[in-house]
């Protein structure tokens, strides 16, 4: 069963990235963009999660699924902070 929700975690988080960035290619919102890129971060981390838990669970990757997430909040903080109108 955790399976089942890991999958569907990221499956959305792909999901969600993938419609803000064809979002962003047709508008040319940055907003899109910086989010966009944010929930691609999730999507990783998401995808990381589950081969962590399941495919390889002897090996720790906690540090190596955080960045992705990491890098995907920050770069949507930049967006939010430095990219005002």
């Amino acid at each position: 069963m955790a399976t089942l929700v890991y999958a569907l975690c990221a499956l959305t988080s792909l999901a969600c990235a993938v419609l803000l960035l064809r979002g962003y290619a047709r508008n040319r919102v940055r907003l899109l963009l910086w989010s966009g890129l944010c929930f691609t971060g999730l999507a990783l981390n998401n995808i990381i999660l589950l081969v962590d838990m399941r495919v390889v669970p002897d090996i720790d990757l906690s540090v190596w699924r955080t960045l992705p997430a990491l890098a995907g909040i920050a770069i949507l903080l930049y967006g939010l902070v430095w990219e005002t109108r």
